[in-house]
């Protein structure tokens, strides 16, 4: 694991503002590049490479970001991902040209590769602009286009179990509210639909126990918060945030209202982003090696390009769930 000094050096910065940006500290005046220096800084450091001997290709991808630059840092999530992306991109010697959705391009490339969320008209344009069509992070199969996507099921199962084999019966989540861009349309969070399934199975489900908010470390600090002082007596011993993001703020609002971690409240988050190990304590949650499903997304493009298949494909990467000192 890299130390703090580590990324303070890679990004040009002191020790104390890595800390500082790192722990999501409210009162600290950095800016934006600073933050995505810092950031992206502790991403490489942490990332273990998967390289393998490839010959370059020469080929022009678009690149569509349902996320902008500024938006990543409220979740580094797709910023690891990006990085993978890139990376790959690089190395192969393929061109990518970004561009958000709404921005138009007439340049004439050899597929498009679409990282975030999309709605069916939104899918649907961009096939029209490109048959060779991978969505990366969203599940359109059923539309009839490519996806690369993370196992959920097998997820949120691993972390149920979890907590139940250390004998929390008593379980909530911390779910993630997030929106198609354009006409605004609200998104399923997969993990809360598969939560519910288990729970409800072993009958142990408690709909007082589901809180929702956005994807920010901010509105997971205010949801916990909020719940946490109308419920001071009634609460979970353990909860399931839907992202790393929402489990530091919630870790925040627990450890501000007085409550210990694990001791009183255990927690999980889901990503494994860089922070996660160095909040205090360090955050329990699920690995998705999100630079390498960056990586794949560019390789599974380039087999597209190569050869036509006859059908739309679907890959679902797996998980694993990391342990660490916020679950007891």
């Amino acid at each position: 694991m890299a130390t703090i000094k580590d990324i303070a050096a890679l990004a040009g910065v002191s020790p104390a503002t890595v800390s500082r940006v790192l722990n999501y500290d409210p009162d600290l005046s950095a800016g934006f590049e600073t933050k995505q220096k810092i950031f992206e800084a502790a991403e490489k450091l942490n990332y273990t490479k998967h390289k393998k001997n490839s010959k370059k290709a020469k080929a022009k991808l678009l690149f569509v970001q349902w996320y902008d630059e500024a938006e990543e840092l409220e979740d580094i999530y797709y910023l690891s991902i990006r990085l993978g992306i890139e990376k790959k991109a690089e190395e192969l010697g393929i061109e990518l040209i970004k561009r958000s959705l709404e921005e138009r391009t007439d340049e004439n490339v050899d597929g498009i590769l679409a990282l975030g969320k999309f709605d069916k008209e939104q899918a649907d344009f961009l096939f029209k602009q490109n048959a060779i069509l991978l969505f990366v992070d969203f599940d359109a199969l059923a539309w009839g286009y490519n996806s690369l996507v993370i196992d959920f099921q097998q997820s949120v199962s691993n972390v149920l179990n979890h907590f139940i084999e250390h004998g929390h019966r008593e379980i909530g989540i911390l779910s993630g509210e997030e929106f198609t861009k354009g006409n605004p349309k609200p998104l399923e969070d997969k993990r809360l639909t598969v939560f519910k399934e288990i729970l409800a199975s072993k009958d142990l489900l408690n709909e007082r126990y589901i809180l929702k908010a956005a994807f920010t470390v901010t509105s997971g600090y205010e949801a916990m918060k909020h719940f946490l002082k109308q419920h001071p007596n009634d609460h979970p011993t353990a909860f399931f945030a839907s992202s790393d993001a929402l489990a530091v703020g919630a870790l925040k609002a627990i450890q501000e209202l007085g409550y210990q971690v694990p001791k009183d409240i255990s927690i999980i988050g889901f990503n494994d982003i860089s922070v996660a190990k160095y909040v205090s304590p360090p955050l329990t949650t699920v690995k998705i090696h999100t630079e390498w499903l960056g990586e794949l997304a560019v390789e599974t493009m380039g087999a597209m390009i190569r050869e036509t298949a006859p059908t739309a494909r679907k890959i679902t990467i797996a998980t694993e769930l990391i342990e660490r000192d916020s679950t007891r």
